[in-house]
Order: C-alpha cells, then structure tokens, then sequence
C-alpha cells in the first residue's frame, strides 16, 4: 500500500510566516480538501465551532480525535485544550475537515486555535 501524501507538510512552506488563525484555518481547511458530516470515533478532525452557550471560553477552530458520536453532536479529545470536549451539530459551522494519523502531529505544531470567551 502506498504511504498518503502529508497535506500539512506540503502546507508548511506556504504558511511559514502566517500568525493569524483565521488565515492559518483558511489555508488548512483548503489543503484538507477530505470532509465528513459525521465524526467516525478514533478518526481526527478540525473544523470551525462557533457554541451558542454565553459566557464561556471556547476552542473556534478544534483539532480533535473524535471519542463518540451521540445524537446530540460528539464527543472528542480537543488537540489545543489538552482534554475532552463536546460539540453539538448545530454549533459546528461547514464541515468536520479529516486528518489523516500522518498528518495529526504536523498540524499540531501550527498554532491556529482561535480561544474565544462569548
């Protein structure tokens, strides 16, 4: 079996002096050209969340492993927090964008976290 292409290596030279996290999403989102409308558990996933909950601190462009899918959203270990969260449907905006297990530790040396508090 042939080894998959690293996206973010080839990302990397792109992007090396982008600071902005909007602008780094932007230009992951468009190198991870692989998307999914609902998490498989084990499978790795960034995307734009935008929680409608007021008064909380949150992750708006996660890298996760996804733990669980429920019916309310899914449940997944959050790259940039260091710890589980929940994701409910609504609140995630576009698509969950795929990591592939090569690509996993790459994308988490890019500093693209958006902590926002509502």
């Amino acid at each position: 079996m042939a080894r998959e292409i690293n996206r973010i290596k080839l990302l990397q030279s792109k992007i090396k002096r982008v600071t902005d996290p909007e602008d780094l999403m932007i230009f992951i989102m468009d190198a991870l050209k692989d998307i999914d409308l609902i998490p498989i558990p084990g499978k790795h996933y960034t995307f734009v969340y935008i929680p409608k909950t007021p008064g909380i601190t949150y992750d708006q462009h996660p890298l996760i492993t996804c733990l669980e899918v429920q019916r309310w959203g899914f449940k997944g270990y959050n790259y940039h927090w260091r710890e589980p969260k929940n994701y409910t449907w609504i609140e995630v905006v576009g698509q969950l964008h795929h990591v592939r297990n090569n690509e996993l530790s790459d994308l988490q040396n890019i500093q693209y976290a958006k902590f926002i508090t509502k």
